[in-house]
């Protein structure tokens, strides 16, 4: 019986024979799924002169206190000290660190995606005005694109430094959760932007300066709150897994179907039917959301009449999954 092209080869490439071009796939998607976190910086975030969490805003913070200074060194961006510069001394500081300790396995990927959005945010110009005039807007729309690029290179294994490497390293040492320690980066930076210089946008509005810089503060509270939320939302539809049962006479038919095609481990279960006294064979299967298609289908053509049931499961760890990490 012919069975359906192995699509699972794209989706799983543990056992799969196309695993070096899902490599070279995931690599592109970070070189290229971080270029949208580069314009929402250079679109949106400077220009509204926001301060965000995490490694972008301490650059932001730096390029808005140095403004001015430098003027002929830095005269594109007004004298002051670029974001992709900072960004790529801090990161090849915190990778000589992490290469040394945690380990340079780690280091390779987040290179390629420090290499990336230094190059992004180098070649993107920083416009004079932000794309979306109104800051709230921009907090929100600006912080789920950002997010929906940073989870694009999380899902291909990638990091576009920063934070994450702190938490990596400091996770190494302590028994403290890598969400907390960003977290706690997180605040610390986005509560700077407090004590920094009021941009010209906002002492337009007038009133009172202390409120200005509270507000300021929000702004940047509700840009890291919307890209946390497209971060999990894309994480959890990516890694969202699918828990088969399947009660089939063609079992094993099914069986190996399931197992060369989707290329998923089966168990089969012995069972009783209660009503008839019969003893009856269950296939149990864990796949991605994206194979849960296939395996519909193989059922669909080597027994139509087969009983399915088949729940959403929050996380599967192990051979063919993810990995079992700190949280």
């Amino acid at each position: 019986m012919g069975y359906l092209p192995r699509y699972s080869q794209l989706v799983n490439p543990h056992k799969a024979p196309q695993f070096r071009a899902r490599v070279v796939f995931e690599y592109f998607a970070i070189i290229f799924g971080i270029a949208p976190m580069a314009l929402m910086v250079n679109w949106v975030l400077l220009p509204h002169a926001f301060v965000g969490g995490g490694l972008t805003g301490i650059c932001s913070a730096i390029y808005y206190v140095t403004n001015g200074l430098f003027p002929s060194v830095f005269p594109e961006y007004g004298g002051a000290i670029p974001v992709w510069l900072t960004t790529f001394v801090i990161n090849v500081i915190l990778l000589l660190i992490a290469g040394l300790t945690v380990g340079w396995r780690f280091c390779i990927r987040t290179m390629v995606g420090v290499a990336a959005i230094t190059f992004w945010y180098r070649v993107i110009p920083i416009l004079p005005e932000p794309i979306i005039a109104d800051p709230w807007l921009g907090a929100i729309i600006g912080g789920f694109v950002f997010g929906l690029s940073l989870g694009c290179v999380l899902t291909a294994d990638g990091s576009s430094g920063g934070t994450d490497i702190v938490a990596m390293i400091v996770n190494h040492y302590h028994n403290i959760s890598l969400g907390n320690i960003m977290l706690l980066c997180d605040i610390l930076i986005i509560a700077s932007a407090f004590f920094l210089p009021l941009p010209e946008s906002m002492l337009k509005e007038g009133g009172n300066p202390t409120y200005l810089q509270i507000k300021r503060v929000l702004y940047g509270v509700a840009m890291t709150i919307s890209y946390t939320v497209a971060v999990d939302w894309l994480m959890a539809r990516v890694h969202q897994s699918v828990h088969f049962l399947i009660y089939s006479s063609k079992y094993e038919e099914l069986a190996t179907a399931i197992n060369t095609t989707v290329n998923r481990g089966v168990t089969v279960l012995d069972g009783t039917g209660w009503y008839s006294k019969k003893p009856v064979k269950v296939i149990s299967v864990l796949v991605r959301k994206p194979e849960s298609s296939l395996v519909l289908s193989l059922v669909n053509e080597i027994d139509p009449e087969a009983l399915v049931s088949y729940a959403d499961v929050k996380g599967v760890f192990g051979s063919g999954f993810d990995k079992i990490k700190a949280k």
